[in-house]
């Protein structure tokens, strides 16, 4: 019982594991359009991102804010969690994916009203 037991959290810490050192690898990405510049990071092995710089240096409100707090890894260079609106500060359902071409944004309400973007790594 006790070897199943202890190969039962070895799996799970190695799943942990995983899923943080894919988290926390990912850096800053630039929003197309905006120049809005979003840090992805580690959270406790899930993803968060947090605004770091804007286009607009008369408007500094946002610096700081979360746009993503604690998407669950589902593999593959996906997280999925809520995507935040800092301006309204409405939720959506969202999809994170990172792919050779940026880091692909979607946010969806009721399932079905959707809207994506690539955003690329910053400079």
């Amino acid at each position: 019982m006790i070897d199943q037991t202890r190969a039962v959290g070895i799996f799970l810490f190695t799943i942990a594991m995983c899923a943080t050192s894919e988290a926390a690898d990912l850096g800053r990405f630039t929003r197309p359009g905006s120049d809005t510049t979003v840090e992805f990071y580690d959270c406790g092995g899930n993803l968060c991102g947090k605004i770091v710089s804007v286009d607009d240096k008369s408007d500094t409100t946002t610096i700081g804010k979360h746009i993503l707090d604690g998407a669950k890894p589902m593999g593959n260079g996906t997280w999925k969690g809520e995507l935040i609106d800092v301006e309204s500060g409405k939720r959506y359902a969202g999809t994170i994916t990172l792919r050779d071409s940026g880091l692909r944004l979607e946010g969806c309400v009721m399932v079905v009203l959707c809207s994506s973007e690539t955003w690329q790594r910053a400079q």
